[in-house]
């Protein structure tokens, strides 16, 4: 019997389905969650609500597949682009730029709530690090303090970082930390 990835159920019979992109072996309760991938001997595709493959079946599936490769191909073959790679990380220090830039104008935290158009608590959890700036808050945070918030949280992991071998490469085991 195997289990399945979606749910953990053990099924007989597990069935390939993509979801998100994904291939899956999953139950036949979890089918529905996305599209079913043909395997040479089967000729059905079933599509559901969930799938996030194009309603025309397989043409779908089989364009999504050449714009990825074409778009690897465009970038020299190396690794595809991802939106994360483009996006500057918040420094690990974000709560502190907060507040410094809030005591050097010499504001209250509601006084700077007020300025920004926002509540009272969230600049209080945000100088406690108790949740992360919005893009917008963010934006407003940094323009109106002078301050930047992001950059940096990079950098300190990275100086930190004390594994890898002699070769210059890394296994899971230069970066899991054992309990015991």
């Amino acid at each position: 019997m195997v289990q399945c990835e979606m749910c953990g159920a053990e099924t007989q019979a597990p069935k390939k389905v993509k979801i998100e992109g994904a291939k899956l072996d999953v139950c036949s309760n979890c089918t529905d969650f996305g599209t079913e991938v043909k395997t040479p001997g089967s000729t059905s595709s079933t599509s559901t609500k969930y799938s996030t493959s194009s309603s025309s079946g397989s043409s779908g599936g089989s364009s999504g597949r050449s714009s990825s490769t074409g778009a690897s191909s465009r970038s020299g073959g190396g690794r595809r682009s991802d939106m994360f790679d483009e996006m500057d990380e918040l420094a690990a220090d974000y709560d502190d730029r907060i507040r410094r830039g809030r005591e050097e104008k010499g504001l209250s935290q509601s006084d700077l709530a007020n300025e920004l158009n926002e509540k009272a608590s969230l600049i209080r959890k945000l100088e406690r690090g108790e949740t992360l700036p919005s893009d917008d808050v963010q934006s407003k945070l940094e323009r109106f303090l002078d301050v930047t918030l992001t950059g940096d949280a990079g950098s300190s992991e990275e100086t930190e970082w004390e594994g890898g071998s002699s070769s210059g490469s890394y296994t899971l085991g230069d970066v899991v930390k054992r309990k015991d």
